[in-house]
């Protein structure tokens, strides 16, 4: 072998070995920030986003308790929201709803849209969920106790799970429902600390079991129309 080709494959080799370590140390950040920045970060890119698409659900309620079982749709930081919600009751309803200045309005079977109190279900006003000073994101500065836990790949995507604890004051905020003890969350973040999901366990209804929601968010939803119908 020539001088010239050893050289060739010596850098060849060199380039191999690096890029080798480049994938083995990708599926964790390579932020230092910690796990309480991050969840700050999470909140700013939450409050600045124009159009939330989300999911807020649970597998299961206490059998004998008015309260939400899913929302999903679109919202904003009017705040305002469309979508569709489910409540357990004595029937479950499943309805559409758009919820903007403050009012909440519902399209039950066989009726117009009409104006509701969702406290009467157990349920928050899901355009509340969206309020930078009171809704989901309010949350994320709140967590106490704080961790990072494990990374995994969604495709291209590396989410870092965050565990820590909610006070019962913060949820409350959010959930007028909830009682006095506090909260077990565990946040998904990307590695640009976009809140991609959060479970939270607790007595989200005060005076019965605890129970668990899921939020999934896309903070790059399409655009969509929010007013009194």
């Amino acid at each position: 072998m020539g001088r010239t080709s050893r050289i060739l494959v010596t850098l060849a080799a060199g380039l191999l070995v690096v890029g080798l370590s480049g994938c083995k140390g990708s599926d964790k950040p390579s932020s230092d920030a910690s796990p309480t920045d991050r969840l700050t970060a999470a909140k700013k890119s939450f409050d600045e986003a124009e159009y939330i698409g989300f999911t807020l659900s649970t597998e299961s309620l206490p059998d004998d308790l008015d309260g939400l079982l899913s929302a999903t749709g679109t919202g904003t930081h009017a705040p305002a929201f469309t979508g569709e919600v489910k409540v357990q009751t004595a029937i479950d309803i499943t309805a559409p709803v758009i919820a903007v200045d403050g009012k909440v309005y519902a399209k039950l079977p066989f009726s117009p849209y009409a104006e509701l109190d969702p406290g009467q279900y157990g349920a928050p006003d899901p355009a509340d969920l969206m309020d930078t000073e009171g809704g989901i994101s309010s949350l994320l500065p709140e967590t106490q106790d704080a961790a990072e836990g494990d990374s995994k790949r969604d495709g291209e995507t590396v989410l870092t799970e965050i565990t820590g604890t909610l006070p019962a004051e913060a949820v409350q905020s959010v959930f007028p429902s909830a009682g006095s003890a506090d909260f077990d969350v565990t946040y998904t973040l990307t590695d640009d600390d976009v809140l991609d999901s959060a479970t939270i366990t607790g007595p989200f209804y005060d005076g019965y079991d605890d129970v668990t929601y899921t939020l999934d968010l896309d903070l790059d939803a399409d655009p969509v129309e929010i007013k009194a119908p």
